[in-house]
C-alpha cells in the first residue's frame, strides 16, 4: 500500500506523462518528431573481430585476434579480447570494445562475490547465467557477443552468448565479423578427441582464416588454454599478418627531386602577334597591339609605329 504523498506523486507523474501503464513510449514519440524535422538517426559503426572457442579432450581453448577498429580506421593493433572472469573461466568478446570490457569486469566482480558467499568454486553455467541476465535486461543495447569457456567439476564447457541474451552450448564456436571463414575451418577440422597441440593449431587456423578474409580482423593471435589445473593465457601466440617491407629505395636528398624520365613535346605554331614598344607618353601605356591582319600586310621583319 502506498502512502498518501507517494500516491500523489505517482498520480502526478502519470498525468504528466499522459499514460497510465507500465511502459513509457516518450522516446519513440521524440524520435519520430526528430525524424519528421529532418534530423538523421545515428549510424551504427561496423566493428570487426574474429573470436573462436573449442572443446578438446582435456579442456577448452579460446582464441582471438588483436585488431580494434572504428569503422575503416584501425584504432589499436594489439588489444586484448580475452577477458578474465575466474581462474577457471575466461571469455572472448566481440562487438563494442567498451561494452565487452565493462560487462566482463562487472560479471567478474559478481562472480567473486558469489564465490565468497558460497565458499566454493563458481560453476561455468553460473557465469553464463549472469552474463545472459545482464544482456537480456538491456534488450540487446549492449553490443557484446561473447564466447565463454571454462572447466569445473562437471567438465569442460563452452557457451556462445549473443547480445540479446540468448546462448548456445556447443563444442566449438566462432563469433565476430570473421565468423564464416573461422567456422568453415572448425567444421572441417574439429574432432572430439583433439589433443592440446592439435587444438591450438586448429584455433590458429580458424583465427587466421578470419584475419585473411575480413578487413576488421588482423594483427596477432591470442590463445587461452583452460584445464582442471588452471588457465594459461598465451599473449601474442602467433603473428598472423606481418608488416610488409618496402621494395623501392626512397633515399631522396632534401630540397631535391629525382628525375625519373625526360620527354620532348613538339609544338605547332598556330598564331603570331607582334607588340611594338616605344617611349611612354602621358596618357598612354606605351604598348600598342597590332592585329594579325595588319601583320600579314607588313613586310617581314618590319615594325609598326604609332601615329
Amino acid at each position: 500500500m502506498l502512502f498518501p504523498f507517494s500516491a500523489r506523486k505517482a498520480n502526478k507523474s502519470a498525468d504528466f506523462l499522459g499514460l497510465r501503464s507500465g511502459f513509457n513510449f516518450i522516446n519513440c514519440t521524440r524520435n519520430a518528431d526528430l525524424l519528421s524535422k529532418g534530423y538523421e538517426p545515428p549510424k551504427a559503426i561496423k566493428t570487426g573481430t574474429s573470436i573462436v572457442g573449442i572443446i578438446y579432450k582435456d579442456g577448452v581453448i579460446l582464441g582471438a585476434d588483436t585488431r580494434a577498429t572504428e569503422g575503416p580506421i584501425v584504432s589499436d593493433k594489439n588489444c586484448s579480447k580475452i577477458h578474465h572472469l575466474q581462474d577457471h573461466i575466461y571469455c572472448c568478446g566481440a562487438g563494442t570494445a567498451a561494452d565487452t570490457e565493462m560487462i566482463t569486469l562487472t560479471t567478474s566482480a559478481e562472480l567473486d562475490l558469489h564465490r565468497l558467499n558460497t565458499e566454493r568454486q563458481v560453476p561455468v553455467v553460473c557465469a553464463s547465467m549472469m552474463l545472459r541476465r545482464t544482456l537480456f535486461r538491456y534488450r540487446g543495447h549492449i553490443g557484446a557477443a561473447l564466447v565463454m569457456g571454462g572447466v569445473d567439476r562437471t567438465g569442460p564447457q563452452l557457451y556462445c552468448i549473443y547480445p540479446c541474451g540468448s546462448n548456445d552450448k556447443i563444442p566449438y564456436a566462432a563469433m565476430g565479423s570473421g565468423t564464416l571463414a573461422a567456422m568453415s575451418v572448425l567444421e572441417h577440422g574439429w574432432k572430439p578427441d583433439l589433443d592440446l597441440e592439435q587444438g591450438k593449431q586448429l584455433v590458429r587456423e580458424a583465427i587466421s582464416a578470419g584475419v585473411f578474409n575480413d578487413l576488421g580482423s588482423g594483427s596477432n593471435i591470442d590463445l587461452c588454454v583452460i584445464t582442471k589445473q588452471g588457465a594459461v593465457y598465451l599473449r601474442t601466440d602467433t603473428i598472423a599478418s606481418e608488416k610488409g617491407e618496402r621494395l623501392g629505395k626512397y633515399g631522396i636528398k632534401p630540397n631535391s627531386t629525382m628525375v625519373t624520365s625526360i620527354s620532348v613535346l613538339s609544338l605547332q605554331v598556330t598564331d603570331e602577334r607582334i607588340y611594338a614598344v616605344e617611349d611612354q607618353q602621358p596618357g598612354t601605356s606605351g604598348v600598342q597591339w597590332v592585329s594579325s591582319q595588319e601583320d600579314e600586310e607588313l613586310p617581314e621583319g618590319s615594325q609598326t609605329k604609332s601615329p
